[in-house]
């Protein structure tokens, strides 16, 4: 369990993004006895120095109707997806080990997002394997940070975390995915609407492991899930839910309607 954590810490700290994947790919999980472990985790996951971060505002603007725009928009997938991938294994290595999922849960915990960091890598290397047929590299445009803010306003609890990673971030991303994939099919590009459409049905899978860890450890804390999911939005997330929602994918991944409306 101890090389197992420092495989996962070794996921955060490797900056080149096509070797991130690649190491969490390798890591399994083995079947050694769970054992406490203090791990010296960064508060951001390493990045290369050559990546230029931008407010959200000056992020490059996504339009459909030209490949560059296009190319916008699949480099912004790729930069979520890159987080995703941090953000799995971070819940991995800073909470798996400590109260309340130590140690009844923490194998199961590490199997259950050790599966999401690795289909998160390989969503990365989907869209930047397209990206790459198109002339594109990850890092060729600049990125924002905001979705690793929200991993530091609730880097000091597991509930806080499954709360804004999976039931709102990743909960976000089924609500997106289904009109960038209809208007990509609108344009002719098959191609990346397929890639969308494989990514966004593995994403309900990642929704739904989220909802069961945080149920579970509502109820190990003696808290009300929806109630409590409803206080971490005000005291944790630093925007408001916005409809449009995909109401049946979010059905689908065990997130009633009576959570978010």
């Amino acid at each position: 369990m101890q090389a197992f954590a420092q495989a996962c810490l070794a996921v955060l700290q490797q900056p080149e993004p096509l070797q991130k994947a690649k190491l969490a790919h390798c890591i399994q999980l083995g079947s050694s006895k769970p054992v406490p472990i203090s791990l010296p985790l960064p508060d951001h996951p390493a990045r290369p120095e050559t990546l230029l971060y931008v407010t959200p505002g000056k992020a490059p603007k996504r339009k459909w109707g030209s490949e560059q725009g296009r190319l916008a928009l699949l480099h912004a997938i790729a930069h979520i997806e890159l987080n995703a991938i941090d953000l799995a294994f971070d819940m991995i290595a800073r909470f798996a080990f400590t109260a309340p999922i130590f140690p009844e849960w923490t194998s199961e915990f590490c199997a259950d997002w050790l599966r999401v960091g690795q289909e998160e890598a390989k969503h990365f290397g989907m869209i930047t394997d397209l990206m790459a047929k198109r002339g594109m590299a990850y890092g060729d445009l600049p990125v924002h940070g905001g979705m690793w803010d929200a991993a530091i306003a609730t880097r000091d609890r597991v509930d806080a975390r499954l709360a804004i990673a999976p039931l709102v971030l990743e909960a976000r991303g089924l609500d997106v995915t289904p009109p960038m994939i209809e208007k990509l099919e609108q344009v002719g590009d098959i191609q990346a609407a397929d890639v969308l459409q494989l990514i966004y049905q593995e994403e309900i899978g990642h929704v739904a492991v989220g909802v069961t860890w945080f149920t579970r450890v509502c109820k190990k804390l003696e808290l009300e899930p929806q109630s409590h999911f409803k206080h971490l939005l005000q005291t944790r997330y630093t925007s408001t839910l916005k409809p449009p929602f995909n109401h049946q994918a979010r059905n689908n991944a065990g997130l009633p309607k009576s959570f978010y409306v």
